[in-house]
């Protein structure tokens, strides 16, 4: 049952894409061809690695309303962003080397997510909540400096800010995405490595540890992953909070398991299937340039919302 449901998600996905390639296309075809297979690619990396992120970051939290945007990379992400401009100003910002600066950027978020988890190296791996909290709290102190960096900026600088501040898939060149790619290719391989490790960390600390697992370790390697998954995804097209959270509800309630060699794969599906289908929508049905970012983040708040209510008091 769980097998032929993942393949019905990869279908799926395989149809929406040939849709989003080849709907009405129109000489000069390679040309367009590849426009729109640099944007599928993109939008298919960032999905899944946004997907995988979410449900690693739920188990080692166990906490199934987190997502790790929720710790401040869109702040974070944003604080850099006007920072750039603030420095080079626009038209400096507009000419610096798109691969630097998107190679700049994963440093910086993967350092921040590192030192954020870092505390785990020291108190051990069951202090997971105290690291929420902390990314919770940063997150909205770098967004009060994003806002004063902003207010001393001139009206066309902070233009240019503004259009960073939302996701954005069309602005991706074609070395970043193989980089992009190949990190999270790699994450999720590891990912999918550690599926029974996850399974049992899922049960508890105290649990894991009564069984054999070297939790701290499993723990401490999946937040590893979490970082540089969701580090090149925000450094790609810039910050998608809710996004992950909505792939991580769908794949548990389509597969209806705790099996990580499931969830993965189908967080990661899912996650594609959400962007490729939007964007199919806006773009070739619609004709709209409506931000997608936009409309999964209000709906993915929508569901948040939905989750909290629902949840129980223990």
């Amino acid at each position: 049952m769980i097998r032929s449901r993942l393949l019905l998600l990869a279908a799926g996905l395989v149809l929406l894409s040939a849709a989003f390639l080849l709907w009405k296309l129109q000489e000069p075809t390679g040309f367009i061809l590849s426009l729109r297979g640099s944007k599928l690619a993109v939008l298919i990396c960032v999905g899944a690695a946004t997907g995988v992120a979410t449900i690693l970051f739920q188990t080692v939290a166990m906490n199934q309303l987190l997502t790790p945007g929720i710790v401040g990379f869109d702040a974070l992400f944003v604080l850099l962003q006007t920072g750039l401009v603030a420095i080079l100003g626009g038209v400096g910002a507009a000419l610096f080397p798109p691969m630097a600066q998107f190679l700049m950027e994963t440093a910086l978020l993967m350092g921040a997510a590192l030192l954020l988890f870092g505390g785990l190296l020291r108190r051990g791996a069951g202090d997971v909540t105290r690291v929420i909290l902390t990314g919770v709290i940063l997150g909205m102190l770098l967004r009060g400096l994003t806002e004063v960096v902003q207010r001393m900026l001139d009206p066309a600088d902070f233009a240019i800010v503004q259009q960073a501040m939302f996701a954005s898939f069309s602005r991706v060149s074609t070395p970043q995405i193989w980089t992009g790619g190949g990190v999270i290719a790699v994450a999720l391989a590891v990912a999918l490595w550690q599926a029974p490790a996850l399974d049992v960390a899922g049960l508890g600390r105290s649990t894991a540890r009564s069984l054999g697992l070297a939790h701290d370790r499993v723990v401490l390697i999946v937040l590893g992953l979490v970082a540089a998954l969701v580090s090149v995804s925000t450094a790609l097209v810039g910050p998608l909070t809710f996004l992950g959270l909505l792939s991580a509800s769908l794949a548990r309630q389509v597969l209806q398991t705790h099996r990580h060699d499931a969830l993965i794969p189908a967080a990661a599906l899912i996650g594609a299937t959400i962007l490729v289908a939007g964007q199919f929508v806006f773009e070739r049905l619609l004709a709209s340039q409506s931000a997608l970012a936009v409309i999964v983040e209000f709906f993915g708040g929508l569901l948040f919302l939905f989750l909290v209510f629902r949840r129980k008091p223990s």
